[in-house]
């Protein structure tokens, strides 16, 4: 008999964790992952962080190397080859070798879209050329290094302030590098509603970042190629270096011309095995559509942690296993200099849309005993369902210790706690740590 073949497409979070299981269920099976990119399995999320020069070498975002996937798994991971086309009826994928621009058919069994996400690119004049960046895959961060490390740039704007843009931002400070953020909303951070975002960018203007919000980006102004403004539609902003942060969205358009269906945001349609509507093929990671627990309803989120939980998912089934994956709630992190920010769940301005009786608190506390040295400020919200109580989402804005609170919040969520019983868990004391009352259960003790 001859052996089942796998065939993914991408070679990151979603795609290697699918291989690994797969190998795991299927010993003798060949494997075959696609990246276009120079290298596999990497951390995208540490890019600032490299950046920064908190991470010295960029070898030390990556996991492993297609040639460790080799040695250790018995994996082929091809990297600089990208798909180009899918052929559902006949089993076939069409590559191109970046290398040698030899294009050659590959057959499968099974197949893993874990496409990942593509980076939203305006179209503005003065984008394309020198000094202009946006961080995708690992060697945008490598030739953005280069590119620091050549040139010296001492004016940074970063468009767009989402996640992304306040991580470039809070890296090019440590740089000591004049930052200026520019997002065409009149607040940072979208996903938080406007008066916790108001604390994120009171913090951010503290630390010299300059903020101009509500204004749209209209061209790249160049001197001799280099770049020398970021135009808006109401002012100049001078600059040596642009950064490109205004989201991503889901990279679906192989699946799309294969024939799969799409879902949320263009994202591929997939049941919680992880696999699409035609036998055999599967999707993974930021390209695919997930649950939200709390609205019951089709999501789309670009994170690292769900991209390697969904990949895991899709490689137990694809390799003949059971698993199911239930969802997400919407938690992440993020941090700027002394500030750090969390958000899970829904929040206010999300529920607008939706079908639920609510109640919400803000609360300003400490992070520690109000005595102990530097005890730092922290700002809670937390929205509760009503009658009932049952927490539908929080947000965190505060200094150092503040964010990983929401680690617990996101566990009540996915436990369908109340209120009441979120302020009745037994949470861990100490001055260094926490008030005796964590700030997270002084709100919850509000919603009561």
């Amino acid at each position: 008999m001859e052996r089942e073949k796998y065939v993914i497409i991408g070679g990151d979070a979603a795609g290697m964790s699918a291989a690994g299981q797969i190998r795991k269920l299927q010993p003798k099976a060949e494997i075959v992952a696609y990246e276009r990119s120079p290298h596999t399995s990497y951390s995208a999320c540490g890019m600032p962080y490299y950046i920064a020069g908190l991470v010295e070498k960029e070898n030390k975002l990556i996991v492993r190397t297609p040639e460790e996937f080799m040695s250790k798994q018995n994996i082929r991971a091809l990297v600089l080859h990208e798909v180009l086309s899918v052929d559902i009826q006949d089993r076939t994928v069409n590559v191109l070798d970046l290398k040698t621009g030899e294009v050659f058919a590959d057959t499968f069994d099974h197949l893993l879209f874990a496409t990942g996400s593509e980076p939203i690119r305006p179209a503005v004049e003065g984008l394309d050329g020198e000094g202009v960046f946006q961080l995708s895959v690992l060697q945008d961060g490598i030739l953005l290094h280069q590119f620091i490390e050549k040139r010296q740039p001492q004016r940074v704007v970063v468009v767009g302030g989402g996640y992304i843009g306040l991580e470039m931002a809070e890296a090019f400070c440590m740089r000591r590098m004049k930052v200026s953020l520019v997002d065409r909303s009149f607040q940072v951070m979208n996903t938080f509603d406007i008066d916790m975002a108001e604390h994120i960018a009171q913090a951010i203007r503290r630390v010299g970042t300059e903020l101009y919000l509500g204004e749209t980006v209209k061209a790249i102004e160049r001197d001799s190629g280099r770049v020398k403004a970021v135009v808006t539609d109401q002012r100049a902003i001078p600059a040596d270096l642009v950064i490109l942060g205004l989201g991503v969205r889901p990279n679906s358009k192989l699946a799309k011309e294969a024939g799969l269906p799409l879902g949320a945001k263009d994202s591929i349609l997939v049941d919680q095995a992880m696999a699409t509507e035609t036998e055999g093929i599967w999707a993974a990671g930021d390209c695919a559509q997930t649950w939200h627990m709390v609205t019951n309803r089709p999501f789309w989120i670009a994170l690292g942690s769900v991209a390697n939980k969904t990949g895991r998912v899709a490689g137990i089934n694809m390799g003949g296993g059971e698993e199911r994956f239930p969802g997400v709630i919407g938690t992440a992190v993020s941090k700027h200099c002394e500030l750090e920010v969390a958000r899970t769940g829904v929040s206010e301005k999300e529920l607008e849309d939706l079908d639920f009786n609510y109640d919400t608190v803000t609360i300003k506390s400490k992070t520690q005993a109000g005595y102990y040295p530097d005890a730092g400020q922290i700002h809670v919200k937390m929205i509760a369902e009503k009658p009932g109580g049952r927490i539908l989402g929080a947000q965190i804005v505060g200094n150092h210790g503040s964010a990983k609170r929401i680690d617990v919040v996101a566990t009540a969520i996915a436990a369908r706690m109340t209120v009441r019983e979120l302020v009745d868990l037994d949470l861990g004391y100490a001055p260094p740590f926490s008030l005796p009352w964590d700030p997270i259960q002084i709100a919850a003790r509000q919603l009561i």
